[in-house]
């Protein structure tokens, strides 16, 4: 099980934000570049970057620092936030972005998610957010009539090897992950699941292994302390 090491950039500044609010943001650094530098070199297999603004206007904002972050790590980067065209899904992997991940366009566009896995198959990871069981998009501000079972199911038909499902309830709340919503899309989907939200300890990842995920990002709880990086690998190592 691979542990993502998150690192979100909004006004380009590495913050947290608490169940996706951006008026409840926590600025952690100054420098994403650095903090993603930072965990490369604890150890981090892959980094997991969010482009909030791009995810809140619909357009990605922030392709400079995420190119360079991209350039400057020897590690695999996946990106989402904003991607709504197969055009920027192609100026991203050419600036070296291993992984671009759909969310909103997803749901919006299923062609584009059609489009994209034919063109550059695994690089094209879906993001899933849930919000009492149906899917949010725009930013989480808004929801979707699927469930996120029925629409991950949608996406493996299209093609889609690798989804991200985020409990947008848990999300930044360091008050453990939704292991029964976890077990269940790993159940119930087939494909590889990458786990979100709510992680606050190593126990917590211990316990998300049993679920049957391939992978967990983990935000707050590395930049508070209360998750450390390298205990956490050797955990998914295990």
């Amino acid at each position: 099980m691979i542990i993502y090491p998150a690192v979100d950039i909004k006004d380009g500044r590495c913050v947290r934000l608490v169940q996706g609010e951006f008026d409840k943001v926590t600025v952690y650094s100054e420098e994403p570049l650095q903090m993603a530098l930072k965990w490369e070199s604890l150890g981090a297999e892959y980094l997991h970057v969010v482009d909030l603004d791009g995810a809140r206007t619909g357009e990605t904002q922030n392709i400079s620092i995420t190119s360079e972050i991209a350039a400057k790590l020897k590690i695999p980067v996946q990106l989402g936030g904003g991607i709504r065209s197969i055009e920027v899904i192609e100026k991203l992997i050419s600036k070296g972005i291993k992984r671009v991940i759909l969310g909103t366009s997803a749901v919006k566009n299923p062609d584009l998610v059609k489009q994209a896995v034919e063109a550059f198959k695994e690089s094209i990871v879906i993001g899933i957010d849930a919000k009492d069981g149906k899917v949010a998009i725009d930013g989480w501000e808004k929801t979707s009539e699927f469930t996120a079972i029925d629409f991950a199911n949608k996406m493996v038909e299209l093609g889609a090897k690798t989804i991200i499902y985020t409990d947008i309830s848990r999300d930044g709340m360091l008050i453990g992950p939704n292991l029964a919503a976890m077990r269940e899309m790993a159940q119930s989907v087939d494909a590889e699941i990458i786990a979100s939200g709510g992680v606050s300890s190593l126990q917590d990842i211990k316990d998300l292994k049993e679920t049957g995920v391939s992978g967990v990002i983990v935000g707050k709880a590395l930049y508070t302390g209360n998750v450390d990086l390298k205990e956490a690998i050797e955990i998914g190592k295990a």
